[in-house]
């Protein structure tokens, strides 16, 4: 079974032991856009993050995003 992309962020930020609040922050300093930990969490209840904001989501918290064809073969 696989997680929706909200619950994928809430489970990453737990394994790296931070919060909401730390990565949106972080995302404002990498980017200069405007992120707090209200406009986040409304963004992550929508599920409304862009493509690129999810690779900086992944940037911060130490991952990559591959895509994997439907016979597991890396692209």
């Amino acid at each position: 079974m696989k997680l929706e992309p909200k619950e994928q962020i809430k489970t990453l930020l737990a394994q790296k032991a931070k919060k909401q609040k730390d990565l949106a922050e972080k995302m404002s300093k990498m980017t200069g856009g405007n992120y707090n930990s209200k406009t986040f969490s409304a963004k992550l209840n929508r599920e409304s993050f862009t493509y690129k904001e999810m690779l900086l989501i992944a940037e911060i918290l130490g991952y990559d995003i591959q895509f994997v064809n439907n016979n597991n073969e890396l692209i």
